[in-house]
């Protein structure tokens, strides 16, 4: 086991997306955590157990939960994550990045602004490089690549689909479960599927996927949570680190930027792999739709 087994950028996210897992002395440890993550960060593994009425073994027992194998490991990726924060939020002029109810329209630019260039780089810094790798060189080799997400992910696999498209890859977006479920029941050893869940519970992209895995396609998962069912079904994952906490945030902010990063790394990984074919495409897709009436 390594020192570190997250990176040191996504404390935060990993603490939220483990936290129903938590015992009860543990989340008011977590609590502590996103109440207040720069005095967390100053405090010492006994002082931190005395303010959330558990012993120091709890909290060791938390550290080691969210990706760490010592709590000074922890102590020290929350100092660089709330200095790389407050860095990102001055840039833009807000103090921090939640929408309240009072913010007027500027502030909700500024707050939402802030979230979102947080979001992609946290999720820049976790993403698994080698998997990122592993699952473009599967769509390289991949006859078909069908991609399924309920809600908000939907709309991520729509916008992948339609650059796979336009490089000449057959891509297929299922807009509705039953029909996602049946073509993930005939695909093979030539396809890939990739299912999109910022939780990973969404109980029809999980199906979609292990009824994919069943039938030999390569599956790739894109979800914020790596110990979710989603990722337990995946042959690839890829995670996110997006944020999600604030109560005037649907789910659907931070994540879904956070989804589109990834699939933008996915369609440039596979267009670099035969650039000349690819630009070819891209220009005589552009032509077709650049075109004028017959006639005009």
């Amino acid at each position: 086991m390594t020192t570190e087994r997250r990176t040191p950028r996504t404390v935060l996210t990993e603490t939220r997306a483990r936290y129903e897992e938590l015992r009860p002395s543990e989340r008011r440890i977590a609590d502590a955590l996103l109440a207040d993550p720069e005095g967390f960060a100053t405090r010492s593994i006994g002082e931190i157990a005395a303010a959330a009425s558990t012993s120091t073994t709890t909290v060791v027992r938390f550290t080691r939960t969210v990706g760490f194998e010592r709590f000074r490991d922890l102590r020290r990726a929350l100092a660089e994550q709330n200095l790389r924060e407050r860095l990102a939020v001055a840039a833009i002029d807000v103090t921090s990045s939640d929408v309240s109810l009072g913010d007027g329209m500027e502030d909700v630019v500024a707050r939402v602004a802030a979230n979102e260039s947080l979001s992609i780089a946290d999720t820049a810094a976790a993403v698994d490089v080698d998997a990122l790798t592993r699952a473009v060189d599967a769509i390289v080799r991949a006859r078909r690549v069908d991609l399924f997400g309920v809600g908000a992910s939907a709309i991520v696999a729509v916008d992948l689909q339609r650059k796979l498209s336009r490089i000449g890859r057959v891509a297929i977006e299922w807009p509705e479960p039953h029909a996602a479920w049946t073509a993930a029941a005939v695909l093979d050893e030539a396809s890939v599927a990739i299912a999109i869940s910022h939780s990973g519970t969404t109980v029809e992209t999980v199906r979609f996927l292990r009824l994919a895995g069943e039938s030999g396609a390569t599956t790739v998962a894109i979800t914020n949570d790596d110990a979710s069912p989603l990722a337990a079904d995946a042959d690839v994952v890829l995670r996110t680190a997006a944020r999600e906490a604030a109560p005037l945030r649907s789910g659907a902010l931070g994540s879904r930027t956070a989804q589109l990063l990834l699939g933008d790394c996915l369609y440039l990984g596979v267009a670099q792999r035969d650039a000349e074919a690819a630009t070819d495409a891209l220009r005589r897709t552009y032509a077709a739709v650049g075109r004028t009436l017959p006639g005009a």
